[in-house]
Parts: C-alpha cells; sequence; structure tokens
C-alpha cells in the first residue's frame, strides 16, 4: 500500500505458517491494546480463546453443558483429557512442548493451546494456580494466544476468523495471480 514493494515480493515475504493464524479465532485489536499480559508459554496451536478457568475434563463438560466457555488448565494433559478438550475454548498447560500431547491434539482439533508454562503452579486440591503472583480460581477468565504463546488473566474480546475477505483474501488473490504451480488435496472438512 505504501508503494515500497509489489504484490508479488509482498506474497513471497509472507511466511507461510503466518497464515494459520489467519484461519483461527483472533483478538480484537482494542481489547488486545489494553489487555496485559501476565504469562508467556509455547505458541503450541494458533487461535484467540476467552473462557473460564477449569481444572479437570469432567468439569469443562459440566461447565460447557451449562453454556460456560472453558479454558481447561492442567499440569499435562492425557488421552482421558479429550472430552474436556473437545469442549473447551482453549487449552493452557504447565509442562510440554510443541510436541506435547496438548500441543499435537489441539492442533488437530483446531484448538487454542498454550504450552510448557513453568511459570504457572497449580493447585488441584484447592481449584487454583498461581502465575505472576496472582492467584486465579475455578471459574475465573483468562485468555490465551495460541499464535504468541502469551496468557492474559482477563477476559479479552475475540473476533471469528474470516478467510474469505480481509487480508487472507487478498493475500490469497495475490498469490493466485502469480502462482506457476497448483497443488491439490483431499479436503474432507
Amino acid at each position: 500500500d505504501e508503494g515500497m514493494i509489489d504484490e508479488k515480493e509482498a506474497v513471497c515475504r509472507v511466511d507461510p505458517k503466518q497464515l494459520d493464524a489467519l484461519l483461527h479465532p483472533t483478538f480484537d485489536a482494542e481489547a488486545l491494546k489494553k489487555a496485559q499480559v501476565v504469562g508467556k508459554g509455547l505458541a503450541a496451536s494458533p487461535g484467540a480463546a476467552c473462557g473460564r478457568v477449569v481444572f479437570t475434563a469432567e468439569e469443562a463438560k459440566e461447565w460447557h453443558e451449562r453454556g460456560e466457555k472453558v479454558i481447561l488448565v492442567r499440569l499435562e494433559t492425557s488421552p482421558e483429557d479429550i472430552e474436556g478438550m473437545q469442549v473447551s475454548q482453549g487449552i493452557l498447560t504447565v509442562r510440554g512442548g510443541m510436541t506435547s500431547h496438548a500441543a499435537v491434539v489441539a492442533r488437530g482439533m483446531g484448538t487454542c493451546c498454550v504450552s510448557g508454562c513453568g511459570d504457572i503452579v497449580v493447585d488441584y486440591e484447592n481449584k487454583k494456580f498461581t502465575l505472576a503472583g496472582k492467584e486465579y480460581h475455578e471459574g475465573d477468565w483468562i485468555s490465551l494466544d495460541g499464535s504468541t504463546g502469551n496468557i492474559y488473566g482477563e477476559a479479552v474480546a475475540t473476533v471469528p476468523a474470516d478467510p474469505g475477505s480481509g487480508y487472507f483474501g487478498r493475500l490469497m488473490g495475490w498469490a493466485d495471480k502469480y502462482r506457476q504451480l497448483m497443488v491439490y488435496t483431499n479436503a474432507d472438512t
């Protein structure tokens, strides 16, 4: 838009991994400016999530059935947590990396995940965790940015992905204009 580079050069400068973030919900830009980062983990699965803290898969299901949006907070996830992971807006783990159970399953489901935030001290017995000197109890609002790994200790408004328009649509239009190769794949979902 500034006339410094052409469309073809712009397409070449975009890392394909950055496009993935545009296919998931993001935070509202104005709300994000006011939000304060309280912790950081690994950006394990892209997207933005806002919900109320729960500590078990069973609680996640119960809260979800009541119409609540939840963030599942675990030391690490295991296959037994899958039902809770499915109904959660996002998943936050203390341990684990980019190939941990939480990260791999969340990416497969298209769910936001921040993993490996070792600064969190979880107290399952009292249904709370501590981060950046503040306690967060079951039912408290938190927000996760799975594209940056940022954790916000409050509810931050999200906006749904809109891949058909905006920057994503514009960039893909340019890519179509200059491409020389077409790639086809099965796309059942």
